[in-house]
């Protein structure tokens, strides 16, 4: 469902940039001058679509920065630098979002060395209003890696993050299956994160060795109020779910997970509200929430994490 929804918004925005070069050519007749023709016409509706892009972007960082309150000496940045993540975090959602998520994608991929392999499987799941295409730039970097890896395309796109944990469990049964690993590494980007806390809620952790959250909102995000669907109302600000899903947690199962998040996130807001009580946190500063899933730092550490809870697994399994 995500990516016919994100292939009808391509559309939605490829017509805005037709009307546009067509209004522009149709002036240009009105007022009696020759007007920009029809390839100047056709690049000012892309422009204006690029802008009205770039205006949403600008929000939601604002939004985010209003409700994220007072930012530490330590992680403010420059003009310069926070153009950069700007202009990282706008390249970064619309490859996604133009590209990325239309294009064919390995969902399932198998190392071809299983059983020699130290790296355990991984799955990835992906966040709110997003598929299983997200996560490109690491599922590259695990096939070099060696790893093999699974996408979760999560359905209904707007249900509740509850009716998510089965298809995770699912998915971790075939995985575990095909690469004959007792159990994988889940990682989870944004409302990915809580959906695999979810998955522990319901099922365990049999089959899980560890969850790696993404940018996760796990104290719920101002921002959520302006989405729609279920799992938007749970992600927001001290939701009665997200209350609930903490109650049910004990130490151990917090200790199975690392919270990867970014001081200059501008969807999760505040941002802190990616720090998780009892499990690993790791911050970065000086990248937006869409790029968490490509920028080198982040896909970095995750690949780093994967090899060493790897490592560890295995150290353990030899004892």
């Amino acid at each position: 469902m995500a990516r016919r929804l994100l292939f009808a918004i391509l559309l939605l925005q490829l017509c805005f940039a037709l009307a546009v070069a067509g209004l522009a050519v149709w002036l240009g007749g009105l007022w009696g001058w020759s007007g920009p023709g029809w390839p100047a016409a056709l690049l000012l509706g892309l422009a204006s679509v690029v802008l009205v892009r770039l205006v949403i972007s600008g929000n939601n960082f604002r939004m985010a920065r209003r409700a994220g309150g007072a930012m530490l000496p330590q992680h403010r940045l420059t003009a310069p630098a926070f153009l950069r993540m700007f202009a990282a975090e706008f390249a970064a959602s619309m490859t996604l979002q133009s590209w990325t998520v239309l294009r064919p994608r390995t969902k399932f991929h198998l190392s071809g060395k299983d059983a020699a392999t130290p790296v355990l499987p991984v799955l990835l799941v992906h966040g709110y209003g997003c598929d299983g295409a997200y996560w490109s730039r690491l599922a590259r970097l695990l096939r070099q890696a060696g790893a093999s890896y699974m996408t979760v395309d999560l359905e209904p796109m707007f249900g509740g993050i509850d009716d998510y944990a089965p298809q995770i469990e699912a998915a971790l049964q075939q995985l575990c299956a095909a690469t004959g690993k007792p159990q994988a590494i889940v990682v989870g980007h944004s409302m990915g994160g809580l959906a695999a806390r979810a998955h522990l809620r319901a099922f365990g952790s049999a089959r899980v060795a560890r969850v790696i959250t993404v940018g996760t909102p796990h104290h719920g995000t101002a921002l959520a109020g302006f989405g729609p669907g279920l799992n938007a109302r749970q992600m927001q600000r001290n939701s009665e779910w997200l209350a609930a899903l903490a109650a049910s947690e004990q130490p151990a199962t917090r200790a199975l997970i690392v919270s990867l998040w970014s001081h200059h996130d501008n969807i999760v807001a505040p941002q802190d509200s990616a720090r998780l009580p009892g499990a690993g946190n790791v911050e970065l500063a000086g990248i937006g929430h869409v790029a968490l899933g490509s920028h080198t730092d982040a896909t970095r550490f995750v690949l780093d994490e994967i090899c060493r809870i790897s490592h560890s697994f295995v150290v353990t399994e030899t004892k």
